[in-house]
């Protein structure tokens, strides 16, 4: 039985096929779902405009234990960075998110500059475009035309020793696999997810533990996949969307980089 968060994302969506296809799965998973796994959350909110806290109270509505510590201004930039990033590689982005990031704004920086010229590609972009150029880069017939893992970026092949890795140290941090959930853990787009919990402070971590899950897990590889997006065929929208990443995880390893 599908809990009140679900159905109501299903609604939204216009049925169980349309939320399927807003989010780049099958409709057979979601069929399976009795409530929207946390790793597909933050996909399922920007493509229906339903709240994260709606769609799953006992992850985001549950009072702290401990006394909440103030986030530094930085570290909830770089939460927000994470999670746009997260939301554009697990699923094609909604009308509404396209609207959204329209209205971003851009400096001089290079990622201000990356922010101004995702701004103007959502403002000329059509859903159903954008919904399809997402299918042909990251799904496709059989695949898509990039693989957004670890393991294959570091060694070839899926499922290989970076994904055994990366599920011993997260769950030596307390971070769980959500049940029904298709994607392996070293999908970019989970991994952008567990920084943004680390920065945020969902993730309680400290920032030498932070450094070296990023160094392990995301620094030596993701920035290529971003420059892989960039010169993708079937890139148009998103080759705005690589563009960001890869600035902004420039941005991270300099400043991981600096701190030691």
């Amino acid at each position: 039985m599908r809990d009140d968060g679900l159905e109501r994302a299903i609604d939204a969506a216009g049925g169980v096929a349309g939320l399927a296809r807003k989010i780049g799965i099958s409709q057979p998973s979601v069929s399976n779902w009795t409530k929207v796994p946390a790793q597909r959350v933050v996909a399922v909110e920007a493509a229906t405009g339903v709240s994260r806290n709606d769609l799953r109270p006992d992850l985001y509505s549950e009072p702290p234990l401990l006394p909440e510590v103030p986030i530094e201004p930085v570290d909830a930039a770089r939460a927000q960075e994470y999670l746009l990033l997260a939301t554009l590689l697990l699923a094609a982005p909604s009308g509404r998110l396209l609207d959204q990031l329209a209205a971003l704004t851009g400096d001089a920086t290079p990622l201000g500059r990356a922010h101004a010229a995702l701004a103007e590609a959502a403002a000329n972009a059509v859903p159903a475009k954008v919904e399809r150029e997402y299918f042909d880069l990251f799904v496709g017939l059989g695949r898509g035309e990039l693989l957004p893992y670890a393991s294959y970026y570091l060694t070839g092949f899926l499922n290989e020793r970076p994904l055994s890795r990366l599920r011993a140290d997260l769950a030596a941090l307390g971070i769980e696999r959500a049940a029904n959930n298709p994607e392996p853990e070293d999908h970019a787009g989970i991994l952008c997810e567990v920084m943004a919990g680390f920065a945020g402070g969902r993730f309680p971590a400290s920032f030498e533990a932070q450094h070296a899950f990023f160094d392990k897990h995301v620094g030596p590889w993701i920035g290529r996949l971003f420059a892989d997006i960039e010169r993708a065929e079937n890139a148009i929208f998103y080759r705005t969307v690589g563009a960001l990443g890869r600035a902004f995880i420039d941005i991270e390893t300099e400043a991981f980089t600096f701190a030691n």
